[in-house]
């Protein structure tokens, strides 16, 4: 791990000092990759990686386990033009994904077929267009080898801070708006489902800006959004901002795509009962707990203690959950979208895990159906689909309130 830690540090220094000596008081931090000098292919037992770009940026690397992962960051870098097929030319590496990481951050994450090792990784910039190319080599090495040097260099340079203490928020009234957090599917490197034309992360970020425009003018719900534009949350990140942002209802918008068979029409989903039981126990190993269940402090609580509060608060959550599935579908259904013939269902996505937040994850089509596809890039359609939503929230709301009110009595 020193090693790496080591060769990330050079790689930066080496990188701002090719910026220095060309003489570039107009860098930009947006360099644009060169799709047909881009190229990952077998050398002898190893690989062999050549990345063109308009500009040199910083960048690092490092490895990742299970599976066998060789990572890049870059400061930045377009990579409209690439394809993964254009880029893997043999067997070494076997499957590539890139794109926004974080704002301002690219990611290329290339699965190795074996455990690798870099042999050197160097980055020119040519003197007078400031043309770069990155060029990495890849040797075999031991499982041993790999799993001690895996693992992401913590480098103040490219981590994002610590997260800061906030403020515990006061009550609010039962009267006003209530908060949904609005989750658009994936992002940034990983772009979910996709077809010749559309990618799911498009897809859903177009749809839920829509949709919370419907919902806050509606003046009976305010919105908020894991993510505003085309960069990666990860699962986790995207409930503990939920928790953080005090929000009373969580939507995960997806559009499906299946191998095999013929599926259309919406569905949503909420947390199976076997999922809930191993999402508990997974939670409850974890340090930051401040996130798992608003409005009490579990930080001195044991793994058991916490397991049984989870439970405690999912019992109330998720026939919460459960009701506000059906009054999405219903909602749906009204304003004539195509439903699926099985809308309802449970399974274990990890965005539906939390405790205490009435989650669902709406699946508004499949991207493998024709007729979905067209009615998914469809403003019109899209635009009912959110109207519908819109009452099947108001519907849910209503309902909730007086079974809450019931309960308190």
């Amino acid at each position: 791990m020193g090693r790496l830690i080591t060769l990330t540090a050079l790689i930066w220094t080496l990188a701002a000092g090719a910026w220095a000596q060309s003489g570039s008081s107009s860098f930009s931090g947006l360099a644009r990759i060169d799709a047909s000098a881009a190229r990952v292919r077998d050398a002898g037992q190893g690989a062999e990686i050549s990345l063109g770009l308009s500009q040199g940026v910083p960048y690092r690397l490092f490895t990742l386990t299970e599976p066998p992962r060789l990572v890049l960051d870059f400061q930045e870098v377009d990579w409209t033009g690439l394809t993964a097929e254009k880029l893997l030319q043999g067997d070494q590496v076997t499957a590539a994904q890139f794109g926004t990481y974080v704002p301002g951050w690219s990611r290329l994450v290339l699965q190795l077929a074996e455990p690798m090792k870099v042999a050197s990784a160097a980055m020119s910039v040519d003197q007078v267009t400031a043309e770069a190319r990155l060029s990495v080599l890849l040797e075999p090495a031991t499982a041993e080898e790999f799993a001690a040097a895996a693992g992401a260099p913590q480098d103040p340079r490219w981590d994002l801070p610590a997260p800061e203490a906030v403020d515990i928020r006061a009550e609010r009234d039962e009267n006003a708006p209530l908060l949904v957090m609005l989750d658009p599917g994936h992002g940034g490197i990983d772009p979910g489902a996709e077809t010749e034309h559309v990618v799911e992360k498009h897809l859903m970020l177009q749809f839920a800006r829509e949709l919370s425009e419907v919902l806050v003018r509606s003046g009976q719900f305010t919105v908020q959004m894991t993510r505003n534009d085309d960069y990666f949350v990860s699962l986790e990140r995207r409930i503990a901002m939920a928790h953080q942002a005090g929000a009373d209802v969580f939507i995960s918008l997806h559009a499906d795509t299946i191998s095999e068979g013929r599926a259309h029409g919406s569905t949503v989903y909420t947390l199976s009962k076997e999922a809930s039981d191993a999402a508990s126990a997974k939670l409850a190993e974890r340090h930051l707990r401040g996130d798992l269940l608003s409005g009490t402090d579990l930080s001195q609580a044991d793994d058991g203690v916490t397991a049984v509060m989870l439970d405690l608060a999912r019992q109330e959550t998720q026939p919460r959950s459960d009701a506000l599935a059906a009054a999405l579908i219903d909602g749906l259904r009204g304003q004539g979208r195509p439903i699926n013939n099985r809308p309802l269902r449970s399974a274990g996505f990890s965005v539906l895990k939390s405790a205490d937040i009435p989650s669902v994850l709406v699946e508004l089509g499949f991207l493998s159906s024709k007729r979905d596809i067209k009615n998914l890039v469809d403003a019109e359609w899209r635009a009912k689909a959110a109207r519908g939503i819109l009452n099947g929230l108001i519907a849910w709301r209503i309902e909730d309130d007086a079974r809450r009110a019931l309960v308190r009595q």
